[in-house]
C-alpha cells in the first residue's frame, strides 16, 4: 500500500494544518473512515465527534457545512441562512472540482476553491473532534475553537 501521507490531497490538507499549528498532524487509519460511523469505530470515539464535510450547491455557488457525525444537515435551515430557494448536495464531480478531494476524504481545510463554511454548533459538545484529511484513511484531531479558526467558518445552527 502506498504511503498515504505522500498523496497530493493529504499533503494539501496537512500543509494548512501545519501552517495553523505545528502540533496538528494527519493520522493514518488502518481502516477506511469513509463514513462517520467507520471513522468513529477506527478512532474509538463517539460518532458525534466526527466532522462530516458536506458540500452544497446553491445556484452557481457552493457552501460547505461541517456537521457532527450523529446529526443531519437541515436543507431548510441552510436555505434560510444563505437566502436561496434551490439548494442541493453537490455531486461527486462538483465536490472534486470545488474542494480537490473525493467524497469520503473531504477535508474541511485545503480546498482548491473558496466558499463559505458553516459549522454545526453541536460539535461544541466534544473536547476533541476528528475531520478528514484528504483521503478516506486520513483524519486529523482538533478542538472546536481551532476548527472554527482554521476554516474561518461561521458557527450556526444548521442541523435538524
Amino acid at each position: 500500500m502506498e504511503n498515504l501521507l505522500n498523496k497530493e490531497s493529504v499533503k494539501r490538507a496537512e500543509q494548512v494544518l501545519k501552517n495553523f499549528d505545528q502540533n496538528l498532524k494527519v493520522i493514518v487509519l488502518k481502516n477506511s473512515a469513509k463514513t462517520a460511523l467507520d471513522a468513529a469505530s477506527s478512532l474509538n470515539c463517539e460518532v458525534g465527534a466526527i466532522v462530516k464535510s458536506l458540500l452544497f450547491r446553491a445556484d452557481e455557488f457552493f457552501v460547505m457545512c461541517l456537521i457532527s457525525g450523529d446529526k443531519k444537515c437541515s436543507l431548510n435551515k441552510l436555505k434560510k441562512i444563505i437566502k436561496k430557494k434551490d439548494v442541493s448536495m453537490a455531486n461527486p464531480d462538483e465536490v472534486k472540482n470545488q474542494t480537490g478531494y473525493t467524497i469520503g476524504g473531504v477535508s474541511p481545510v485545503g480546498h482548491i476553491n473558496t466558499f463559505d463554511i458553516f459549522i454545526d454548533n453541536t460539535l461544541k459538545r466534544f473536547s476533541k473532534i476528528y475531520a478528514a484529511a484528504g483521503h478516506p484513511n486520513c483524519v486529523f484531531e482538533i478542538n472546536f475553537e481551532n476548527l472554527t479558526k482554521i476554516t474561518s467558518g461561521k458557527v450556526i445552527e444548521v442541523v435538524e
